[in-house]
């Protein structure tokens, strides 16, 4: 594949996307697993299937409704869950078959055979086009942008949002915001692992960077670099056995995660024997 990589622009695309997408959803990741939104991710990411079909039917580019939509779950998830009066894991749940719901809609609305629409359900990391990688890119740097130039309002925001509205943070504005990064995270991730696999992307390589470090930086780094590998050795194998990229992807950070888990469970283990036998030989 090495050699493949200097001759095919696919590769060298899907090289790239793999890269970006990996420093976006490793950084939000980290946010979305400590503020424990992994199912509202989950909501706003199936949403965007709406966006996907409406795009089909009307013409236009799908992954921009993808990100339409999943602007306004976002924002509508976020604005009825701080309302009340209704549970926010109903209206996830509602907004989840609402979009998957419209997308199916929309698509059998179109005249003749319905379109392909596997890659952007199960991703297809091969498939990224020029346009998605600028797309992508913009994104990222968006995030990015954010991300640091509020990193201690993050920091305090994720430690106590009470403190962090007592010491002059806008936990309102900061709640809408992350919704929002969540949600072109998500049209960020399409392309490579798809809609259905996005929620694994988004958490697994997070979630495995808090079992290595608790250092908030650190873990935003671990996680980034976690998702590079798991992007890169999906696309290599992937490429070699002619699989599906999103779901080598997956597989691989999901197994990652329990490999570490088990890990670090049998080194706890160890260490509390450890610290039992000298207490008793003390």
């Amino acid at each position: 594949m090495i050699k493949a990589l200097f001759e095919y622009q696919f590769l060298q695309n899907a090289l790239i996307a793999g890269i970006l997408a990996s420093i976006v959803c490793g950084i939000i990741g980290v946010i979305i697993v400590e503020k424990k939104l992994v199912m509202m991710s989950g909501g706003i990411a199936h949403t965007s299937y709406g966006g996907v079909g409406l795009g089909y039917l009307l013409g236009f580019e799908p992954i921009i409704g993808a990100f339409l939509f999943s602007i306004c779950a976002a924002l509508g998830i976020g604005y009825i869950k701080r309302k009340g009066g209704v549970q926010s894991d109903v209206v996830i749940g509602l907004f989840w078959s609402l979009g998957m719901s419209l997308g199916i809609l929309f698509i059998s609305l179109m005249p003749g055979y319905p379109p392909d629409l596997s890659s952007y359900l199960f991703g297809n990391i091969l498939a990224v086009t020029k346009s998605d990688l600028y797309l992508m890119a913009v994104i990222t740097a968006f995030v990015l942008l954010v991300i640091i130039s509020l990193y201690n309002n993050w920091k305090a925001y994720l430690f106590d949002d009470e403190f962090a509205s007592i010491i002059g943070i806008k936990t309102a504005f900061m709640e809408y915001l992350l919704l929002v990064l969540v949600a072109m995270t998500v049209v960020a991730l399409i392309r490579v692992v798809g809609i259905i696999l996005v929620l694994a992307l988004l958490t697994a390589p997070a979630a495995t960077a808090g079992i290595l470090t608790n250092n908030f930086k650190k873990r935003m780094i671990y996680s980034v670099l976690l998702g590079m590998f798991f992007c890169i050795s999906g696309l290599f194998i992937s490429y070699e056995i002619n699989i599906a990229s999103g779901a080598v992807i997956v597989i691989l950070s999901v197994v990652f995660y329990f490999l570490a888990n088990i890990v670090r469970s049998i080194i706890l283990k160890f260490k509390s024997h450890k610290i039992t036998y000298n207490s008793k030989n003390a």
